[in-house]
């Protein structure tokens, strides 16, 4: 069974019938399929208009579930956005980001998806419909797992919400992995870094790649809060601010080797960000 909804209320009814598949840019739907047969009902959301764009409201920056790669790519967005941007241009190739939408990325919850450290440090929330209602957590809250989110079969991820406040904060992401293009990361960083007065007056660090879900690293944003533009904040950073993270043996590289990536990058991110103030 093939459905292709129209609207919002109409895709939300059809959520309720089980055994849904939710279809929309397909970029990891059909690779995800290998071997195995299609699901027998699957629904191709990629329709609803309305799931689509990136608008500012009083409070927050809303982006739409459906909002492609490349749509975050080309959005006027303040400086706090660079880091998704650059995210952005690491999914895949351009045909990939053309197609593959934002929803799809976090409810894919690869722990090397790269729209989700950057997203992370910019504190968002994540958007769920479904026919009874609406309901809003924190990203942090939506990924509980390799592969595996806080989303119910009946609900579709309507829209990401950032806070707004820190629109002039510098952020940068750096992404490592053992070729240039078209690679899953090793270790990936987003840093967002808000200055005052020539010093740290926020600072929010993201990893991915290195836990089953991407981590913020709570200890060194605190510990990072008063360093000066002059002061080599990168200094700051030692092991124990790392051990959120939780790094694993595989074929691209070891755990000790994902743990001193990631603090390289993180003191590379944070350099370019104060460099940049």
């Amino acid at each position: 069974m093939y459905l292709r909804p129209k609207t919002l209320d109409e895709a939300v009814v059809q959520l309720k019938m089980p055994g849904i598949q939710i279809l929309s840019g397909g970029t990891d739907f059909y690779p995800a399929l290998a071997d195995h047969v299609a699901p027998e009902r699957v629904m191709d959301i990629s329709g609803l208009r309305e799931l689509r764009g990136i608008s500012t409201e009083a409070n927050y920056f809303r982006i739409g579930g459906l909002t492609t790669w490349t749509d975050v790519i080309r959005a006027p967005l303040p400086r706090c956005f660079d880091a998704l941007k650059s995210a952005a241009r690491e999914v895949g190739s351009v045909q990939i980001q053309n197609r593959g939408t934002v929803a799809g990325n976090l409810c894919n919850a690869s722990p090397a998806a790269d729209g989700v450290p950057p997203l992370l440090a910019l504190d968002a929330e994540i958007e769920l419909a479904s026919s009874s209602g609406s309901r809003r957590l924190p990203l942090a809250e939506f990924l509980v797992g390799n592969r595996k989110t806080n989303r119910r079969p009946d609900e579709l991820l309507t829209a990401v919400w950032v806070p707004r406040g820190l629109e002039d904060a510098n952020s940068l992401f750096l992404k490592l992995g053992a070729r240039r293009y078209l690679v899953i990361s090793i270790s990936m960083v987003a840093v967002v870094i808000d200055v005052e007065g020539g010093q740290i007056a926020a600072a929010r660090v993201a990893v991915g790649s290195c836990s089953a879900v991407a981590r913020r690293l709570p200890m060194l944003e605190k510990d990072l809060i008063g360093a000066t533009v002059g002061g080599g904040p990168s200094r700051r950073v030692t092991a124990a601010h790392l051990e959120p993270l939780a790094p694993i043996d595989d074929v691209r590289a070891t755990a000790g080797y994902r743990r001193e990536a990631s603090s390289i990058l993180i003191r590379r991110a944070l350099d370019a960000c104060m460099e940049a103030a």
